[in-house]
């Protein structure tokens, strides 16, 4: 009994520290936005909205995760604008408020006498969003639902790189029109794909065809959209409009009789079948939320206090009116991490180039006037080395469960790409590119349409990809890290990790056999040439960030807990950890340094791969031998010191803090994590790829969380790189279970908290002194 008392009291001192602490990082807004880049995140479960007001208009885009169209772009599911008559929103007294704690925005107004309250929240559970009016006398509400693709819409030039098609169409391009209608009191809207989508085009350019019935395809048949409804609510009638540089078809549901009170719900649905069936499916989304509507909202907001309680970094807590640096720091982290929560539960990963909140390209880029539904850089399409940067800090932030939608993508493609391996290469084995579609086939346009006669056909025909097909293993890092922080079980991964090492032992030994008899080197080492160190040091022999990725996969392979390999597999990656060849080093001013590769023919990009070994691959860093070459990297290789920054997907803010450089990690995360140019304060970018940035700030959690907390085995380092005149509280986890709680005040550690107890023995305390 007092177990079970002391469980429950422990559950409501970190649920109610937790929403504390978080309530003063909500954003205040009192006055209205100029347009959609002045609006602000909400969500929920796999839905985002940007909500803002406008010349007295309620406004919001509604966004879902896996909502891929027929050209593979991530549409948009609309617009609603709500109207209050008399309008409150007419006068001086305006407020728009995140509310953290629980996951809902909050908007009032006041217009003389007039005045309302409207709550706009996704529920965590269920694809639902509601907006729940209060006026303080009866109003007239009109709820509209605006959408562009009221009819068929041309898309060209760079228009192309919201979908898949990008700088190469083949042919006119379409976003075709969906099915929008008043059905009874209500507004039906959805886009179904048809048949034929750009993956018969890949699958015919990149001569799948023979295969082509066994594989995977998620685009045929989508069927996404929902239907808006509420009591009191009957349409109203249609308009036209243009917002920006688009314009828009409306449909209008209006008040029967004004009201104190107006609750407006958005149902939606997905599903790969025919429109009857994913009518049936809206309709079963109707009848639950109906079941569960008197919970559903405590159980949203339960939800999101879980979240806060669970982990968290406040820096100088107690000074809540310094708008500093540091505070903007710790701040942005955590507003950040709400926009990551809403995506908990999506079949789909998080998109680096937006996430569920992109706004109206023109205001990214003027010379971009194009609909609400464009992405630079694709919908459906996943860039690796920027998706990593999003997933890496859900490990020490604790959220374990966001990041299965990221893992299930690999494994949906996994069957496709293994096909690859055998009509290219007739060997065994998953060739993950980079530049993947959703269905795990390289993007068209980047593997090139026109390819010289007898170019291999597993390889992408371009300078930037070429040979790039190490960037699986950091997505196969994180799924064993899962085990190893939280215990989870991966079985259902293990196929996938084991099928990326045979992809990589099988055809580098195929290659060698194509140039010699021989299919090792004079010391029994895989030649892993040609390869690719990142997108930058191309034609590599021996890529260090390959290397690097293939020991410590398969070392952890082997490490793993009994019943999830058996004695067969172990045999097999015995002998592939005696083939995968060492790292190579190099030499400035008689100073031993990493290479990015034994040697490469030509450096096509701004990355740093010569930091690999020590993130992610950890095998360099605090507290392990060699950090002075590491350091030595650091100071005298001028390649990387040319490409240092902070910008977008740069990662050298945590390469800092894993060499414990104390004031060059926090002045580069600092960089990434201060507000951004836009009024919502983490939606940054568009650096190298588009606005909201998320891998801008995802490598920014990574280099705070590793300013704090990093391991190596067992050990636990703290404040490996954290500046002593930064207060802080944070709470982070670690392998085995644990989580670290503590408070730096005045550069002394206070209330140190390691659970379970007996891993405090594991922790090194690393503040500067």
């Amino acid at each position: 009994m007092k177990k079970a008392l002391l469980l429950i009291l422990l559950f409501y001192c970190t649920t109610v520290l937790g929403q504390s602490s978080i309530e003063k990082y909500n954003v205040t807004w009192t006055s209205q936005s100029q347009n959609s880049s002045g609006s602000m995140p909400c969500g929920g479960g796999d839905i985002g909205l940007n909500v803002w007001v406008e010349h007295g208009d309620l406004l919001f885009y509604i966004a879902r995760s896996g909502t891929f169209d027929e050209n593979n772009a991530m549409l948009k599911l609309g617009r609603m604008r709500v109207k209050l008559t008399p309008n409150p929103f007419e006068g001086n007294v305006f407020k728009q408020q995140l509310i953290l704690q629980n996951g809902s925005v909050l908007i009032s107004g006041k217009n003389g006498k007039v005045e309302t309250r409207i709550r706009i929240w996704v529920d965590v559970y269920s694809p639902v969003i509601h907006l729940n009016i209060k006026n303080n006398t009866r109003l007239k509400t009109t709820v509209a639902f605006e959408s562009w693709r009221y009819k068929d819409r041309a898309v060209k030039g760079t228009e192309n790189n919201q979908g898949s098609w990008k700088f190469a169409p083949q042919s006119a391009v379409l976003t075709h029109k969906d099915s929008i209608s008043f059905q009874n009191n209500a507004i039906l809207f959805y886009h179904h794909n048809s048949d034929s989508t750009i993956f018969d085009a890949t699958v015919k350019q990149q001569g799948m065809e023979s295969v082509k019935s066994q594989l995977f395809n998620p685009l045929k048949g989508l069927t996404f959209g929902g239907i808006v409804k509420g009591k009191n609510l009957k349409p109203n009638g249609t308009y036209t409009g243009t917002y920006q540089n688009t314009d828009f078809d409306g449909w209008k549901l209006q008040s029967t009789k004004p009201t104190h009170d107006q609750d407006v719900e958005i149902y939606l649905n997905t599903d790969q079948t025919d429109v009857p069936k994913w009518q049936n499916g809206l309709n079963n989304v109707v009848k639950n939320a109906e079941v569960n509507q008197k919970t559903a909202w405590q159980k949203t907001a339960a939800w999101w206090s879980k979240y806060w309680g669970k982990s968290f970094i406040n820096i100088n807590p107690n000074n809540l009116n310094a708008d500093t640096i540091a505070w903007q720091t710790g701040k942005n982290y955590q507003l950040f991490r709400y926009m990551l929560g809403c995506n908990a539960y999506g079949e789909y990963p998080t998109k680096f180039n937006g996430g569920l909140f992109t706004y109206d390209p023109v205001f990214v880029n003027e010379k971009m006037p194009y609909t609400p539904d464009f992405r630079n850089w694709g919908g459906g399409l996943m860039t690796a080395q920027n998706q990593r940067l999003v997933y890496f800090p859900m490990l020490k932030s604790g959220d374990f469960d966001l990041m299965k939608p990221q893992f299930d993508f690999y494994l949906r493609a996994l069957h496709n790409v293994e096909l690859r391996s055998q009509v290219y290469w007739r060997h065994a084995g998953a060739c993950f590119t980079e530049q993947l579609e959703n269905f795990g086939l390289p993007n068209s346009a980047e593997y090139t349409w026109k390819r010289p006669p007898g170019f291999d056909k597993g390889v992408e025909y371009n300078a930037w990809l070429e040979y790039t097909w190490d960037t699986v293993f950091e997505f196969c890092l994180m799924i064993l890290e899962t085990e190893r922080y939280a215990g989870k079980d991966i079985h259902q991964y293990i196929p996938l990790i084991k099928s990326c090492l045979t992809f990589f032992d099988e055809h580098y030994q195929y290659l060698s056999r194509l140039r010699s008899s021989k299919a090792l080197d004079g010391n029994g080492h895989l030649v892993l040439y040609p390869g690719s160190a990142a997108e930058t040091f191309k034609m590599a022999y021996n890529s260090n960030s390959t290397i690097a990725a293939l020991q410590t996969i398969t070392q952890r392979m082997l490490a793993l807990p009994h019943g999830y390999i058996d004695k067969e597999d172990r045999l097999k990656l015995e002998a592939l950890l005696k083939r995968i060849p060492p790292i190579s080093f190099g030499e400035i001013n008689g100073q031993k340094i990493f290479t990015p590769a034994k040697s490469w023919e030509r450096v096509n990009n701004v990355e740093s791969p010569q930091f690999y070994p020590i993130f992610p691959w950890g095998i360099y860093g605090i507290g392990k031998p060699g950090l002075d070459i590491a350091l030595n990297s650091w100071k005298l290789d001028t390649l990387a010191i040319k490409f240092r920054s902070g910008m977008g997907w740069k990662q050298d803010n945590i390469f800092a803090a894993r060499l414990g450089l104390t004031k060059e990690a926090a002045a580069l995360t600092s960089f990434k994590l201060k507000n951004s140019q836009q009024r919502f304060p983490t939606f940054w970018g568009p650096g190298f790829d588009w606005t909201p940035d998320h891998n801008w700030g995802g490598s920014g959690m990574i280099g705070l969380q590793e300013m704090l907390l990093q391991v190596d085995d067992k050990k636990i380092y703290l404040f490996p790189a954290w500046p002593k005149n930064w207060d802080v509280h944070f709470k982070l986890y670690a392998p085995n279970n644990t989580t670290v709680e503590a408070t730096l005040k005045n550069g002394k550690v206070e209330n140190l908290k390691v659970l379970p107890a007996e891993r405090s023995k594991d922790v090194v305390m690393m503040l500067e002194k």
